[in-house]
């Protein structure tokens, strides 16, 4: 494989904390499980572009949001996806250190990317794809053609790897080697590298 190609929420990130989530809520001063519903319901659409921000927090929220609200709720959510799994980031600097090609693909929308671009586990990575900045999101087969003619790559020679199922399927019908990530060890494993020291 000439590249590995990462996802980002749920493989380099830990997966957003509920408190977190509830913290977004409180200052929108709404419900929270109405707020979760929210949240997710409209984040595809968001994660490819197809909302501006104050589109998707106005529906999320049920009311207009916008102005200092709506900075402030973007900045929650950033830093919702910004605690990083160590194990996963350590194999990340290894991969980089031995030269190995590394590529990003996550769906985030625009604003979320700035903030996530700004973390040096985040920074490190060459070449990084955001949804929000494509204008396509996974699992569209379209965005994975489109990352492989970024890199100048056959995707073939992309090795694929993403926390969620059919996200891999879509990017093995793109002609990439999918890997369904379990956890950072089995990655190791995957890739052929020796267990991590503790």
């Amino acid at each position: 494989m000439n590249w590995i190609l990462l996802d980002y929420g749920n493989v380099l990130s830990l997966a957003q904390p509920a408190a977190d989530a509830e913290a977004m809520a409180h200052a929108a001063g709404a419900d929270p499980a109405a707020f979760g519903q929210g949240y997710w319901q409209h984040r595809l659409a968001f994660d490819a572009g197809s909302l501006t921000p104050a589109d998707y927090w106005s529906l999320v929220a049920g009311r207009p949001v916008t102005g200092a609200e709506l900075d402030r709720l973007i900045a929650l959510d950033v830093a919702s996806w910004a605690h990083p799994d160590e194990e996963a980031v350590a194999l990340l600097g290894e991969l980089l250190a031995a030269g190995r090609d590394v590529a990003l693909l996550s769906n985030a929308p625009a604003r979320v990317a700035d903030g996530l671009d700004e973390l040096p586990w985040v920074a490190a990575i060459p070449r990084r794809f955001y949804s929000g900045r494509m204008g396509l999101a996974k699992p569209d087969r379209k965005i994975y053609e489109e990352v492989a003619r970024e890199l100048g790559a056959d995707p073939a020679g992309v090795l694929f790897v993403d926390d969620r199922p059919e996200n891999v399927t879509a990017a093995e019908a793109a002609g990439m080697t999918g890997i369904h990530y379990t956890g950072a060890a089995s990655l190791r494993t995957t890739l052929g590298l020796s267990a991590s020291r503790p």
